[in-house]
């Protein structure tokens, strides 16, 4: 694990974002990750007491359980990256019982992968550590590529193995994205019925979100992505790490309209700094009450140090952890627990605060 001194050698010239004291939203208007989580947020709510359950296993599991935060390992590169693309760097992943097995070895809170991955080992292995199975994928077979999320699977295949959870894409702002936000309100619905959780990958998905800069990773449009999430009962909410900001005033350029926004989100709701646009995406998850996890994102050089400073980012912001897969598998497997190692010494330092 991490010390703090190894934690800033890796931020390098963001060590500033240890330090950064002025978000334009105050940590007292944001419900902040704790060991009560589930009895703070979820007490109260609609959801059953088997979903509480299994909500409260997966915040008791692993290295970070007690301190409501997630690290949680996610493989559905499969179907969605393909085998081969995803799986040629470390083939040893081409055996699913591998990724289970990092996901216990890298003390995760929990492990998020397909139907087929987890089903074949449930019997050794659901009991052990929180099952999440993925019901939908983008499928990349077809020629020419469609970018769509289909249902592999189904709440009940879920819920028979022993999972403790579901999870669903939606690609919010594609031509799909209706018939894909009806599938999966009522597939969340469902699951909740059989006292599974939910956690919903909010994705932005639309040429016209690409100008200057690609807005479908801008605090604002995501932020919205997230508010539809929660809308539909998401109990955790998985998004990428902003990048920008100004989603709504790019697109609302050269006469087009798009959308409605306030001025203020820029002005009085966010600033520049990454922790700031990161809190504007928890505000949108009803004030924090429904937790943000970040994704981990691909795998390149300086996964470990990347990988910290998204971490660094999330927590001090208000968010509730990474789901970090392709930084971890596509390395040696010690080299993968290392990484998730490292980030989890983030939500388990007390030096590194709420801004």
């Amino acid at each position: 694990m991490l010390q703090i001194n190894q934690i800033q050698e890796l931020l390098r010239n963001d060590v500033s974002l240890l330090s950064f004291s002025s978000p334009r939203i105050k940590k007292e208007a944001i419900t902040i990750p704790g060991k009560e989580m589930v009895d703070k947020v979820f007490m109260a709510s609609d959801r059953n007491n088997r979903v509480l359950g299994n909500l409260n296993w997966l915040y008791n599991t692993g290295r970070l359980a007690g301190t409501g935060y997630l690290s949680i390992l996610p493989v559905d590169q499969g179907v969605e990256h393909s085998a081969g693309a995803s799986f040629a760097k470390n083939p040893m992943y081409f055996d699913v019982e591998n990724i289970v097995k990092l996901a216990v070895a890298a003390g995760c809170n929990g492990v998020a992968s397909t139907l087929g991955v987890l089903g074949l080992v449930s019997r050794k292995y659901a009991h052990k550590i929180p099952f999440v199975v993925k019901i939908n994928h983008n499928e990349l077979l077809s020629s020419p590529n469609t970018f769509d999320q289909i249902l592999f699977a189904s709440v009940d295949q879920a819920y028979n193995m022993g999972a403790a959870g579901v999870g669903a894409t939606i690609y919010f702002g594609s031509p799909e994205s209706n018939r894909q936000i009806v599938e999966i309100s009522k597939a969340f619905a469902y699951a909740h019925q059989k006292g599974l959780f939910t956690i919903l990958w909010c994705y932005l998905r639309n040429s016209d979100f690409q100008k200057d800069k690609a807005y479908n990773v801008s605090a604002d449009l995501t932020g919205q992505a997230n508010h539809l999430g929660v809308t539909i009962e998401a109990d955790i909410i998985k998004q990428k790490l902003p990048e920008n900001n100004g989603g709504y005033i790019a697109l609302n350029t050269a006469g087009s309209k798009f959308g409605k926004y306030d001025e203020r989100i820029y002005s009085e709701l966010s600033s520049d700094n990454p922790i700031d646009l990161a809190r504007y995406q928890l505000l949108n998850n009803y004030a924090g009450r429904i937790p943000l996890i970040n994704s981990g994102g691909a795998s390149g050089e300086n996964d470990m140090a990347n990988a910290v400073r998204t971490a660094v980012i999330n927590k001090r912001a208000g968010g509730s952890g990474l789901i970090l897969g392709r930084k971890a598998f596509q390395k040696p497997f010690e080299d993968g627990v290392s990484i998730i190692e490292a980030v989890q010494s983030v939500y388990l330092d007390h030096a590194i605060t709420i801004a």
